[in-house]
């Protein structure tokens, strides 16, 4: 007997519905910023601020590919896509992880080159821009303070941003030393560092988004602990065909196989189990098959098979 317990949590399942204004603010205001960085970066003739302007613009991108995602989740299912677009977030996160790790070879290509045919670079023009590059990328990414732990997307959007703040600083410090000591080298060299910030702010964008783009286990939830829980239900003699994964960047799915000999425990059970299921582990849509006969084992119950 197959049957369905889904435990709603609506702060939880609709956590990018409240961000709308923290994307709009966040595209508007850091687009402007990389036209004026786009505008200095050639004037002043810095690799630093034309660096830093295409990892900007790589934000921007990823901020509306991910606003679009958001939105797209919350669409309703339909004949073809029976549980909705919710998947849609996911894809976006991995997509902007890949955009950020291209953007950022050719950031450090143009680096190195600079480095070996070093140019004149007006440090104080670099220095101002970059200055508020600090103020714009900090203010956008405190908009997404509180939702960095619940979504992928929105994490990704806090991190990337908040990085950009602490590489405009580098900018910064970099545009100073040139005006103190002359050395030109500073400018590529600071875009060689923010290459590897991008890198490492990014690894764990692309590793987490790729997991839940293979159905992995989301992180945070222990399948130990969740096959556990479920073998010490009253009743329970065996649990099999247990799976958990992400249907988008905020919600996650399970459904497994409970043999219950004792027979059928009623609806109830099944409610409350989507509700426990959702306060231990997150997992807010739960789908249950109760087996009652022993004697006629179920073909999914081998671990090897799915």
């Amino acid at each position: 007997m197959r049957t369905h317990a889904h435990a709603h949590s609506h702060d939880h399942a609709h956590a990018t519905a409240d961000f709308g204004r923290a994307f709009a603010i966040g595209v508007t205001a850091n687009l402007a910023y990389v036209g004026i960085q786009a505008v200095y970066g050639v004037l002043a003739h810095s690799v630093a601020l034309l660096a830093d302007a295409a990892h900007n613009l790589s934000d921007v991108l990823g901020l509306l590919l991910a606003w679009g995602a958001s939105v797209m989740a919350r669409r309703l299912p339909s004949q073809n896509f029976t549980y909705g677009l919710r998947k849609s977030s996911i894809l976006a996160a991995l997509g902007n992880a890949a955009f950020l790790l291209l953007a950022t070879g050719a950031i450090a290509w143009e680096a190195v080159l600079r480095l070996f045919e070093p140019r004149s670079v007006e440090g104080a023009t670099v220095m101002w821009v970059a200055l508020a590059g600090v103020a714009v990328n900090g203010g956008t990414a405190l908009l997404f303070m509180r939702g960095r732990k619940r979504d992928l997307n929105v994490r990704g959007a806090f991190l990337h941003l908040a990085a950009d703040a602490v590489v405009s600083l580098g900018v910064v410090i970099a545009g100073l030393g040139i005006v103190y000591t002359g050395w030109l080298w500073l400018d590529p060299m600071t875009s060689l560092v923010i290459s590897v910030v991008i890198v490492a702010g990014t690894w764990a964008l692309l590793r987490d988004s790729i997991r839940m783009s293979l159905d992995a286990v989301p992180q945070g939830i222990d399948m130990a602990e969740v096959t556990a829980y479920l073998a010490q239900l009253p009743g329970v003699a065996a649990v099999h065909d247990l799976h958990v994964w992400a249907m988008s960047t905020t919600e996650t799915a399970l459904t497994v196989h409970l043999l219950m000999p004792g027979g059928y425990p009623g609806d109830g059970f099944h409610g409350k189990l989507g509700d426990e299921l959702h306060h231990r582990f997150g997992i807010g849509h739960a789908t249950t098959q109760v087996e009652t006969d022993p004697g006629h084992p179920c073909t999914l119950a081998p671990t090897s098979v799915v």
